[in-house]
Order: structure tokens, then sequence, then C-alpha cells
């Protein structure tokens, strides 16, 4: 058994460990190290590259809409910060979210971002040497300003410039020159002021400048349209915004109120109405004042006034006839009645004359009635409305849909409906049309669009497209150059089963060990001595004729013991 195997190494020398990895790497060829080096750098170019755009989302707008001198001076302070920013079209300044209010606050201490608006910080700091026309024309800038941010604070307006035309006021001029003012505006998208606002910045600007008409302030918006219209001027023109807002609410009004009252009877996509409104919006008023007599036999008249005149003059005749006794006697007592006719004064001595006088004037109150009328504004002078009903659609046995119009009584029904919703007078000359008709239905034209033009796929791509990229890119160098080289540096192992492939042909399958015997071309190279084909084929022969006794005398080379037979 000696002469057919070789003895083992001896004890004391010891087999050389695997190599370390640094090592592989100097043992693989030229051209694998040049691509796993290469590799390793461009995987860490496409880290870099994801990161960096991934942290990109996490900055947030510092301040948008800036103009180009204060995103100047607020990227300086940023700088000089050493905070790290981003500048976008449109005057927008990003930083990263978890820094925003901090730096926000720190730059708002500062007086950053200043603004193009200037107020009465204006005033604040005086030169010496300052003109009257300086100090004049600082005051204004500075009004202007003022007005400006107060205009601009309002929810729907996103701008707003102001110009004043203040005259200068002098004593030298008998008529003064009153100061006028113009208001730009710029509305934000879909917003529009209503009269009550466009009113509101009017007195606003006419209360700030003194001896200010709010009659001299002119109102635009963005598109030039003017929103400030002088009443007096406007009246002859036509109806004013209110007055075209009460008409516009009023005729909505009249067609919901149809429209709740038919959608349940014919459906809400089988009817079309429009009303439309003409409304009186003048204004008169009318005083009268009406006299008339107290009213019969019984009435209670009512005295004002009531005046009493009484007078009398009694003439005594002298005294004639003869001379004597009986021409001395005293005058006989008058014996005439008081109403009634009064017979000739005669006296003993002679006769005498008198008058008497009455007047009595009585006044009473005449009834009178004062009536001030003033009509009513917006009234309704007359209506028309226009209902449109689709055809009623009818499915028969078949399945085939046809249309019909609506039986002449349900139309009728509709229009008694309509006339009790709106309020129809006759008289007042509404009309009122109930037509049905079929409606046309468009034809909806299905387009088939490609996957790679929807919007959605788009979106995706876009937003998708730079970092799948960075990644297939990451995949095709681990899987194209680095894994190459580690596998070149790494050699798999050989397969443990013999030449022929079946169980029982290795030694640790006849034995029972669960670790793998060392192929003989591993173990060959660690023998002193060379064997030659002759010794080799008898160990060959004696494994396979006697497999447990060469797998012992194995175990025992390999626990360093003294192999035994």
């Amino acid at each position: 058994m000696e002469s057919a195997l070789a003895a083992p190494p001896p004890a004391d020398v010891v087999p050389a460990g695997p190599p370390s990895f640094t090592q592989r790497l100097q043992q693989l060829p030229r051209r694998n190290q040049i691509g796993l080096g290469l590799g390793l750098l461009l995987l860490v170019v496409v880290l870099l590259l994801l990161s960096s755009r991934t942290g990109s989302s996490d900055y947030r707008p510092l301040f948008t809409g800036l103009a180009d001198k204060d995103g100047g001076a607020v990227i300086a302070q940023l700088a000089q910060m050493q905070v790290p920013y981003k500048s976008e079209p449109g005057g927008t300044i990003l930083v990263p979210a978890s820094q925003v209010y901090d730096v926000r606050m720190k730059l708002a201490s500062q007086g950053l971002p200043k603004g193009s608006l200037v107020g009465f910080e204006l005033l604040d700091k005086p030169s010496i040497g300052q003109t009257q026309f300086n100090e004049r024309l600082n005051f204004q800038r500075a009004l202007e300003g003022e007005l400006t941010r107060t205009i601009t604070a309002l929810a729907d307006v996103s701008d707003a410039r102001v110009h004043l035309a203040i005259p200068q006021q002098t004593g030298f001029f008998r008529e003064q020159q009153k100061p006028s003012a113009s208001v730009m505006l710029q509305l934000r998208g879909g917003r529009m002021l209503d009269r009550a606002q466009i009113a509101g910045i009017v007195h606003l600007v006419s209360a700030s400048v003194p001896e200010l008409n709010p009659r001299a302030v002119s109102v635009l918006d963005q598109t030039g349209k003017l929103l400030s219209n002088n009443e007096d001027e406007a009246s002859g023109l036509g109806l004013d915004a209110q007055q075209q807002l009460y008409k516009q609410n009023l005729e909505a009004t009249l067609t919901r109120r149809i429209e709740a009252l038919l959608e349940p009877m014919v459906g809400r996509e089988n009817l079309r109405t429009t009303v439309t409104a003409d409304l009186d919006f003048s204004q008169s008023e009318q005083t009268s004042e009406a006299f008339a007599p107290n009213q019969g036999n019984n009435a209670q008249q009512t005295l004002r006034s009531h005046t009493l005149n009484e007078s009398s003059n009694t003439a005594t005749a002298p005294p004639t006839g003869i001379p004597g006794a009986v021409s001395n006697q005293p005058p006989v007592p008058a014996t005439a009645p008081v109403n009634g006719a009064s017979a000739p004064l005669q006296a003993a001595g002679g006769t005498g004359t008198g008058s008497t006088r009455r007047d009595e004037v009585r006044q009473y109150e005449v009834d009178k009635t004062v009536r001030v009328v003033r009509n009513a504004t917006g009234t309704v002078k007359r209506l028309a409305a226009a209902v449109v009903l689709n055809h009623r659609s009818k499915t028969d046995a078949k399945g085939k849909t046809t249309t019909e119009a609506l039986p002449q009584a349900e139309i009728d029904r509709i229009n008694a409906v309509v006339r009790e919703a709106i309020g129809f007078v006759e008289q007042r000359g509404d009309t009122l049309q109930v037509v049905s008709t079929p409606f046309v239905q468009p034809k909806v034209e299905t387009v088939d669009v490609p996957i790679w033009e929807k919007p959605v796929v788009r979106e995706l791509f876009s937003f998708g497209a730079v970092p799948m990229a960075l990644v297939l890119v990451a995949l095709i160098v681990v899987f194209g150059m680095v894994r190459p080289a580690l596998r070149a540096a790494y050699p798999a192992a050989e397969d443990t089963k013999g030449p022929t492939g079946k169980p029982g042909a290795t030694l640790s399958e006849v034995v029972g060990d669960q670790a793998a015997l060392p192929a003989p071309e591993e173990v060959l190279p660690r023998l002193e001595a060379p064997l030659d084909q002759t010794k080799l084929q008898r160990a060959r022969e004696l494994a396979k004729d006697n497999p447990l006794a060469v797998a012992n005398i194995v175990r025992a080379w390999i626990n360093g013991e003294e192999p035994t037979i």
C-alpha cells in the first residue's frame, strides 16, 4: 500500500491559504482590470446623478414673482448665509424644504425682499439740500406706493398701480385745479370685481388725497376696460353694472324655476329654456293736493274763524213847531220792536233818525289731501320665455329605438305650468312658446391614441425617463463590466461528481461525509514527489476496488494521523 500511494506532506508544512481580493485582482488580465475600474466609476456617477435628481424634490419655493433687483439681493444674501438655492424663471427662488421658513424669517429681518414699491419709508431718510419740488415728488411717490399696497391686499387683485395727479396749490390763482387719480388693476385668473368693490377702491383713493372728487378717479383692468363709470354720464347710455346684474339674476331665477319643474317630467337632457325680461328702471315722483267740501248733512264741520261786527248811529232832529209847553216835553220812549219795521221816532218837541249795522263772518276748514307717489325701479314691463323639448324616445319589442313628438295635451300642460312659474300676465304683453323638436345628438368620434401619446404616459415618461435611463445604465454596468470581472477573480468550484456523473463515484458519497473532498487536480500539485501514470493508475484501481480503505487513508491524511489499513 505504501508503494502504491505517496506519503502525505510533513505535519510542520502548512499549506498556503486562499489568495486575498487584492491578489486576485492583480492576477486578473489587464482587460478585466480596466473593465472593473471603469464599471465601478460609471456606477458611482450614476448613483450620484440619481441622488441629485431625487434630492431636487426636497427644494421648496422661497419667493415667487420677484423682480430682478430683489432676486439679485436675495441670492446674494443666501450666498452669504451659505444656504443652497436654485433660481428658476419667473423670479422663483428654491431652497431646501427644511430651511424655507427659517431663511424667510431671516431675510425678512433684513428687509428682503424690498419690492419695487416704496411707501412712506421713502421719507425716513431726507437728504440735505432737498428742494421743495423733490419733497413734493417723494410724498406723491410714497402715497402712490401705500395706495398700491392697500389695493393689492384685496383677494381678487394680484397687482395694481396708482397714478396721482396732484397740482401745486398756490394763492395766486383764483380757481385752483383739482387733483385726479387713475388706478390700473391686474385681476387674478377668472376673478371679477363687483360694483361695490370698485366703489370701495374709488372711495379709498379719493379719501386718501385731499380735495379729490370720487368722480375724478378712473379704475381700469388689465384689458383696458373702464370699471368705474360716472353715474350721471352712464344714465343715458343704458343700464349700469348693478342694473345689468339685477336683470341677469332675475332671468336666471326664472330659468331655474322652469327647469326645476320640467326636469322631473321630461328629463334633464331633454329640456332647453331661456327667459328674457324687459325691466323699467326709470324713477318718477308725483305730488298732488286735493280739496273737497265736507260731505253729508251730518258731517262735522270745524270752525276755523268767526268775526262779528255791530254798529248803530242815532241822530236827534232839531225841535220844530210852535214853541210852548208841549214842545218842551221829553221824548216818548220808542215802542217799535227790535226785529221788525220801526215806527217813526216822534217826540213832543220834534222827530229823530237812527241806523244800525251788523257784520258776521264764519270760516270753516275744508278737506285737503296731499299724495306723494314714487314709482318703484326695476319693475317688469314684459317677459318673453321659450321652452324647447326633445322628442320622446321609444323602444319596440325588437329593441329598435325611435323618437316621437310629445302629444299636444302634454305640451298644453307644460305651457300652463310654465305660465304659473314665471308669473305670466297677458295684459302686460308677456309671451311664451313651448316647442317639441328632436335634439341633434353630436357624433362622438373615438380616436385611437397610441399608448405613447397619452397624457399619462407622456407625463410619466417626462418625469421618469431620466431615472429609468440611469437605472438601466447602472444595470448594464453591473452585469456587463463588474460582474464578469468578479467572476474571473472568483471562478466557480468544479462539480464534485466523477467523470461518470453517477452516485458513488466520489469518496464523499461512499463514506457519507458532508464535506466535499478536493478534486484530484487540486491535491496532486501539493504532493512532494510527482507520480507517474503507473502509480496513479494503481491508486485509481485501489479506490475503485476498495473505496472504504482509500477513504480511511485520505481521512487520516486530512486529520494528520497515521493511516491504517
